[in-house]
């Protein structure tokens, strides 16, 4: 169903359609990337995110994560397996320790997608 007519369905000139430049986003792909964004609509996250990223070679130490925030570490925990199963940290295991390292092919992917569809990227 098109709704190139006028609003409400009455009668009257259609609409000028505009010139469509990019493809839009298809189902598979906006599900992906909603899970990414929804991951980052937290602010914790994002604080528990920046933390990793102020760190030399984008990596913390789950224990340097916490500095600075009020949240207790089970929460910290939480947030973190959210990010990484978001795709945007991988962990790794150092003896007691779990290191957290940002994924920046995620975070450019992300970048590029709101490029894209702000219109600061020129169409391929």
């Amino acid at each position: 169903m098109s709704n190139l007519g006028a609003p409400g369905g009455a009668a009257g000139p259609p609409c000028e359609p505009t010139p469509q430049l990019r493809p839009v986003l298809g189902a598979d792909n906006a599900a992906e990337l909603a899970v990414m964004f929804k991951a980052l609509a937290d602010p914790v996250r994002l604080r528990v995110l920046s933390a990793i990223a102020a760190r030399a070679g984008q990596e913390a130490c789950v224990c340097e994560v916490s500095d600075g925030l009020d949240v207790t570490q089970p929460t910290i925990s939480h947030h973190l397996k959210v990010l990484r199963e978001a795709g945007l940290v991988t962990s790794e295991r150092r003896g007691s320790w779990v290191y957290y390292r940002i994924v920046p092919d995620t975070l450019t992917h992300l970048s590029q997608v709101l490029g894209d569809h702000a219109g600061t990227e020129k169409p391929a």
